[in-house]
């Protein structure tokens, strides 16, 4: 959610600055355009204040001092002009002892230089015909304060831009927070999912998000659905099979084999496999009971009603007890580390004397897991030939067969080891370490 934040708020700043930029050069442009416009119209008045200011005389055309303006007496007053005839030209006093440098051709040009203080001119050249000779006038006016006071203004309006751009994107911020925090309190809810701490997402959403929430909730109740059929129909099977089996067994062992020893036995040992897998997988729908989809392994709350249900199974003359951190919760699913450690205490109660323990400690890698008991255990001999490769644990002897196999395949899945130690209760020793799990 943060990245969408990031590039949505560098997207629009992006578009912002890019936008900003063409709209105030834009703007700029425009603006001296107009002023440079409007200045032109001011010299165009005084060029032809000065038309009017060219007389007779005497000696010819003169220039009446007295229609001028006083700003062309003070030297470098800013204001300027240049008249140009024959082969003589006249200039304003107050370019002083500079020139005024004569255009090549009529029209307006900004960008002279004139006088110590480098004042910029905007000059305009005009042509006229007066008195039955060609004339041409330049006048100047400093155009230097009118840059001054436009780049001033300009600084301001970068201040101004870069202020509004920082308030547009805290806006933006502000709006894109809320407009993304349905999909933030979604996110949750599905993480709240993943954890077991709800069934379903909330349907009070925006109307955007309704079809998507819609097919999620439809999704789960779906699944949760299938996993209560698939569990209720291994039950009803399980219960099914029960009395067929206990029927052939007793017919495996009536008087009418007793001439075929060797079918009564083989008949027997084959439905006694049967019947021990039958009761597994009873026990394993017995142990995982009602449970919200994908909720995670609180030992605190799911370790003592397993231990309980297995004390029921094998006989209440088992002592079984686990040494957990109060609190603790394994980033797994529930129904995953309840088959994991089910297999396991069963494994250790049917070899038992009187004693299991169940231990699971954290370590800087993840998490270890052990059950022990006082059972004859497994010879140091025999345990690499257990889990040798092209071995399968079904195959090995009751009882460490297959609940160790089921063991070992959760526990390859995870990434996780398994080895077979000495207990110190005299049986064996069952350790896993499992690593944390990532996400």
């Amino acid at each position: 959610m943060k990245s969408i934040q990031r590039r949505l708020s560098l997207g629009l700043i992006s578009v912002m600055v890019i936008v900003g930029l063409v709209l105030a050069q834009t703007s700029l442009w425009l603006f001296e355009m107009g002023l440079q416009r409007y200045l032109e119209s001011g010299l165009r008045n005084d060029s032809e204040n000065l038309l009017v200011a060219l007389v007779r005389g005497p000696t010819g055309v003169q220039l009446d001092e007295q229609r001028l303006s006083p700003a062309y007496q003070r030297p470098f007053s800013g204001h300027y002009f240049r008249i140009d005839f024959a082969d003589t030209h006249w200039r304003s006093r107050s370019l002083w002892d500079q020139e005024l440098p004569q255009l090549p051709q009529a029209g307006l040009k900004g960008n002279l230089q004139l006088g110590p203080e480098g004042q910029k001119l905007l000059v305009l050249r005009s042509d006229y015909k007066r008195f039955g000779q060609s004339i041409s006038i330049s006048v100047a006016q400093d155009y230097t304060p009118v840059r001054e006071s436009f780049r001033l203004m300009r600084q301001i309006g970068l201040v101004l831009g870069l202020a509004a751009l920082l308030l547009i994107l805290i806006l933006q911020r502000v709006t894109v927070r809320r407009a993304l925090r349905p999909l933030e309190t979604a996110r949750n809810q599905i993480a709240q999912l993943q954890q077991g701490q709800r069934s379903q997402l909330d349907t009070q959403v925006p109307v955007e998000l309704e079809p998507l929430v819609a097919q999620i909730n439809h999704l789960l109740a779906h699944t949760e659905d299938s996993l209560k059929r698939s569990r209720n129909a291994l039950g009803n099977l399980g219960h099914a099979l029960k009395t067929p089996l206990a029927v052939l067994l007793s017919v495996a062992s009536s008087e009418q084999l007793k001439d075929h020893p060797h079918l009564s036995k083989l008949l027997r040992e084959q439905l006694e496999q049967v019947q021990k897998r039958l009761n597994r997988e009873l026990n394993r729908a017995r142990l995982a009971g009602e449970t919200l989809p994908g909720a995670l392994f609180d030992c605190d709350g799911e370790l003592p009603g397993l231990l309980a249900t297995l004390n029921m199974i094998h006989g209440e003359h088992l002592d079984l007890s686990y040494r957990v951190r109060p609190g603790l919760q394994l980033p797994w699913d529930r129904e995953d580390v309840l088959e994991l450690l089910g297999n396991l205490l069963d494994n250790g109660c049917k070899w038992a004397d009187a004693e299991i323990v169940l231990s699971i400690s954290e370590t800087p890698e993840g998490f270890q897991l052990a059950v022990e008991d006082d059972g004859p255990g497994i010879p140091e001999s025999q345990r690499d030939q257990v889990f040798s490769r092209g071995t399968r644990l079904d195959e090995q002897t009751d009882g460490h067969g297959l609940g160790l196999g089921i063991v070992r395949d959760i526990v390859e899945v995870w990434g996780g080891v398994l080895l077979l130690q000495e207990s110190e209760l005299g049986g064996l020793k069952v350790v896993i370490d499992l690593p944390r799990r990532q996400g």
